[in-house]
């Protein structure tokens, strides 16, 4: 048993009479396509995908990353019993909090999603007590979930006799993330700290991530599933993962086909950040230099066909310019994650309006 409170507290143990709640049996947020088969209930693709995506991506998409579990409750104690489908519980520069754990957000006595507790497994399946001593009041929860593993079960557990009720997800436009690692989450601490779920919180808005490690290549069949969303916006942020010579052929392409599916929906292109040592590394430096002067080429080719709704981000900046926010030189800390948060911020509120 593991508790999610800090290391100086004592463990904590589960009640001995707790109200279990299966979240399968009202609904998660960040889950679409919620009326077709899958392989687990918790995946972030239909089935159908595995026919037309890479074997990859497949795979990284049955991990649970961007999804949440809403709920209000006035128990002084939350508890989680869940089962996940991975044995291995940390990831390059990711600690078991970040890649498998979970993270909890509650709403403040103003409206704002405050930071509660977060967890990190120490077995595949278990039970553990995230949060205890909880101030007296009803309030609403928000439990991300794992962002490089996935899930095969998962009950919130409470106090008996307190009050509990599910909250379906909210049914507003989301805003749909398509990137690389840094989508996905390497390396935040933990799952409320990826920019994705910061800004969510920001706009208090929905998020779809479909971020996938090391594979976010502006692929046709991962355009063709996004089209099935009705997005309030789709941020394209794939560079990272992509050389010049992708982004010619494929973005203008990618773009065209959420447009035919989606003819409403904003589209935000990304330049990738600058990897905090390129200063000293001129190929890596070029490298940037290249990428983004390709992805600006397509930008201009499609405002030039006129394409309306579509937006821009540039990348020097998205990480600061003082070198401090990554992990590894290229992958975010929750500083870096934080920083491209608010870069951005003001270009998706602005992509936002009336959606």
């Amino acid at each position: 048993m593991v508790n999610g409170q800090n290391a100086d507290a004592a463990e904590g143990e589960l009640e001995p009479n707790v109200a279990w709640h299966d979240v399968t049996t009202w609904d998660i947020e960040g889950r679409e396509w919620i009326d077709e088969e899958r392989y687990s209930w918790f995946d972030r693709f239909p089935k159908r995908a595995e026919a037309t995506t890479t074997a990859r991506v497949w795979e990284l998409s049955r991990s649970t990353v961007g999804m949440l579990v809403r709920f209000s409750t006035d128990s002084d104690e939350i508890m989680l019993d869940y089962a996940l489908t991975k044995s291995g519980f940390n990831g390059i520069n990711t600690s078991p909090i970040g890649h498998s754990g979970f993270d909890m957000y509650a709403r403040g006595e103003n409206g704002e999603w405050r930071w509660v507790e977060s967890a990190g497994p120490k077995e595949q399946a278990g039970q553990l007590t995230i949060a205890w001593g909880l101030a007296p009041g009803e309030r609403e929860y928000a439990l991300y979930l794992p962002s490089f593993n996935g899930l095969a079960a998962l009950s919130i557990g409470v106090t008996e006799g307190a009050k509990f009720q599910p909250l379906p997800p909210r049914r507003m436009r989301p805003i749909v993330f398509y990137g690389t690692s840094i989508n996905h989450g390497a390396s935040a601490s933990r799952g409320g700290m990826v920019h994705t779920a910061i800004l969510g919180r920001w706009f208090d808005r929905p998020v779809v991530n479909l971020g996938f490690n090391g594979n976010g290549r502006m692929d046709a069949a991962v355009g063709e599933l996004m089209g099935d969303i009705d997005a309030a916006v789709y941020v394209i942020d794939c560079l990272p993962n992509m050389k010049a010579a992708d982004v010619l052929e494929k973005c203008v392409p990618l773009v065209k086909q959420l447009r035919a599916a989606q003819p409403a929906v904003p589209i935000v292109l990304v330049e990738d950040r600058r990897n905090t040592n390129a200063w000293i590394l001129p190929e890596r430096s070029a490298h940037h230099d290249a990428n983004h002067a390709a992805l600006r080429e397509c930008y201009a080719e499609l405002r030039a066909a006129g394409f309306r709704d579509l937006y821009y981000i540039e990348g020097d900046n998205l990480l600061g310019n003082d070198g401090e926010g990554t992990a590894d030189g290229s992958h975010p800390s929750d500083l870096g994650f934080w920083r491209q948060a608010k870069v951005m911020e003001p270009i998706l509120r602005q992509a936002l309006i009336g959606r």
